[in-house]
């Protein structure tokens, strides 16, 4: 989200108010989120995933996403559009399923929690009777083989800009 936000001072308020956004995105489409709990009872590990199929746009949505690029900027919409556009560039055409983001705080990583939340993922593909598969993106380049470590293919990659790569990932759903 660096690239999109910009390393502003106040960049955490920024990405909490997108990472906030992209949620209630997924809650008023009715779209799937999955979450770990640590013992107090506190989220430690999240994924969102995008359903296949005609995506909808609730009146509702369309005024909050408004609202948040009125407040981010112009020009860090121009970048969230920019990634967005590389990276569905890199995803396949067929009806599939796509994990959109997929997060462990610090303290628990390493832990096999993403694996947990992705395995989760894949077990909701499965069961879905249109759906090709899943698919993701990644900027980092040290989650390459971990994606690949657990079935995916890398299916794309391209540069934006100076230091910006993303990387598309699918993994049918036939077992």
């Amino acid at each position: 989200m660096k690239y999109v936000l910009g390393e502003k001072e106040d960049y955490d308020i920024r990405l909490r108010k997108t990472v906030e956004f992209f949620v209630s995105t997924r809650a008023l489409r009715n779209e799937p989120m999955f979450g770990i709990y640590n013992s107090g009872n506190k989220i430690v590990a999240s994924a969102i995933v995008t359903l296949p199929g005609d995506i909808t746009h609730p009146t509702e949505l369309i005024e909050q996403s408004n609202k948040l690029w009125s407040e981010l900027g112009s020009a860090e919409k121009a970048r969230y559009k920019k990634y967005g556009n590389a990276a569905s560039g890199l995803l396949p055409k067929e009806p599939h399923h796509h994990l959109n983001m997929i997060g462990v705080r610090n303290d628990y990583q390493g832990k096999g929690l993403a694996r947990l939340l992705v395995n989760v993922v894949e077990e909701l593909v499965y069961s879905h009777p249109f759906s090709t598969g899943v698919s993701l993106n990644t900027k980092s380049e040290s989650n390459i083989n971990f994606y690949l470590h657990l079935g995916y293919e890398l299916v794309g990659h391209t540069k934006l800009d100076e230091g910006i790569e993303t990387w598309g990932f699918f993994k049918s759903n036939k077992k």
